[in-house]
């Protein structure tokens, strides 16, 4: 009997050790309440409208084939609307998220929320609808800045996304589906992602739950601070599949400030082609490592050519910060203020080389400026920069006329016709394409109901590729 009992002992030692520990974590765990409280006043749900002009796109794919398994923006508008809130008037209505970054009405969003609305309504925690102004978009970063006509609105406070570490918790809250307030939570899984057709922005990968719905609103830190906002996932199914990604919040509202203060995003140029540098590449110019950006040809009259850049020079590092990837390198120049210096170290005959460089204006620094006051330019409409070709370039390349491709719009008509930067567009609906000017004529008479060809010329060959134009 006496060993039974101690075997019995032990077991219930065991179990209260189990307990207690299960007690201790527990306590261990964090608890969102208090941060929900706090914070969802400041969340918005935002819906918009525009006019059925074409057939919608709702789980159709490309072509009518099963979407890829790609990194995909969340549309809300790709998505039908909850019971008992149908589109009006053969409308359709798209369902995204946003929160109040102050007093006055000013709201923060993903562009690809409000891209084509005809009218933004922004519904707030107290169930009142009002309707939004969009005072710009940025595409490159899926940014966008609303303005209400309100005040004493509940705001939320700005945490710093440069302190992120991995393995930090982190909740959202949104509207996924339409059913506002919906909290998630999670970790931070990586930070300084950068994506496919994403250049510019250094996303904040996590493990929370992200749907559609969910895009445009807030990823708060464990103090009630926005670090982030909520813009993509990763899926094979079309839902969430535990990755997802947000904007850092510094960028973010380096981006709001600017469209506030100024109606545009001036981002750093430097006015180069870039290439990955493989293994074999890296031994040929007598690297270590395969690391950095290979200049593989300048503007001739952008900053990196002023400066003395090189084809055939590998950017190492922007001002003392490494360029473990070509990718990154847009991403550091770009945050530079046009019309600084930025320091480069580069690679060249097998030495590393100190270069300062004044970074020059992005060409498609207006367009946001100029789709806010509804201009037309050439550039703006299809999406992307182009440049002159001289004769020089001309005979290099063994073309007779052409534009180069210099930046494209990742969400613009060019980057949808598989358009790419360092691509020279030869001709336009049939029509040969001399320079930028008739570029600009051509893309005024452009058809929008149906698509055009257009003859591109990419790395020493000739190709052609479709190109449809959003109704205006």
């Amino acid at each position: 009997m006496m060993p039974f009992m101690r075997q019995f002992s032990l077991w219930a030692l065991l179990l209260a050790m189990l307990l207690s520990w299960q007690s201790a974590f527990a306590r261990d765990l964090p608890d969102f309440t208090e941060l929900v409280e706090q914070a969802a006043p400041g969340v918005v749900n935002i819906s918009t409208t525009r006019a059925m002009r074409d057939r919608p796109p709702a789980f159709e794919g490309f072509g009518g084939q099963e979407i890829p398994d790609i990194f995909r923006h969340f549309f809300g508008d790709r998505f039908p609307a909850p019971p008992g809130e149908p589109g009006r008037g053969g409308e359709r209505q798209s369902l995204g998220s946003g929160f109040v970054i102050s007093e006055d009405g000013y709201i923060l969003t993903n562009a690809h929320v409000v891209e084509g609305a005809d009218e933004i309504l922004v519904r707030l925690n107290d169930r009142r609808e009002l309707e939004a102004e969009l005072i710009g978009a940025d595409t490159q970063t899926d940014v966008a800045l609303l303005k209400v006509d309100a005040s004493d609105l509940p705001t939320l406070r700005m945490g710093d996304s440069d302190r992120l570490r991995v393995g930090e918790w982190v909740a959202a809250i949104g509207s996924p589906f339409g059913f506002d307030h919906s909290v998630t939570a999670g970790i931070i899984s990586a930070i300084n992602r950068t994506l496919p057709r994403d250049a510019y922005v250094p996303f904040i990968q996590t493990d929370v739950a992200i749907n559609p719905g969910n895009s445009g609103g807030p990823l708060f830190n464990l103090d009630g601070e926005v670090v982030g906002i909520n813009a993509q996932i990763f899926t094979r199914s079309g839902g969430f599949m535990g990755v997802s990604f947000a904007i850092p919040i510094n960028v973010a509202m380096d981006v709001a400030n600017q469209l506030r203060d100024d109606g545009r995003v001036r981002r750093g140029w430097l006015g180069v082609m870039i290439q990955p540098v493989s293994r074999d590449l890296a031994e040929s110019f007598g690297m270590e490592s395969a690391s950095g950006a290979l200049i593989a040809d300048l503007d001739p009259e952008g900053p990196a050519a002023k400066a003395g850049l090189q084809a055939g020079d590998i950017v190492l590092e922007v001002d003392g910060e490494e360029v473990e990837r070509s990718r990154n390198l847009p991403r550091l120049i770009g945050r530079v203020t046009p019309g600084n210096e930025a320091e480069l170290t580069i690679m060249r005959d097998g030495d590393r080389q100190n270069l300062a460089v004044t970074i020059g204006d992005w060409p498609g620094s207006e367009q946001t400026a100029q789709a806010r006051s509804g201009g037309a330019d050439a550039q703006a409409r299809l999406g992307m920069a182009v440049a002159q070709l001289d004769e020089t370039e001309r005979q290099r390349l063994g073309i007779d006329n052409g534009v180069l491709v210099r930046e494209v719009d990742a969400s613009g008509a060019a980057a949808n016709a598989g358009i790419l930067p360092g691509d020279v567009i030869v001709s336009l609906d049939h029509h040969a394409v001399e320079g930028a000017e008739q570029l600009r004529e051509l893309v005024e008479s452009l058809p929008t109901d149906r698509a055009v060809p257009v003859r591109l010329y990419r790395e020493g060959r000739s190709l052609f590729v479709a190109l449809r134009l959003g109704r205006g």
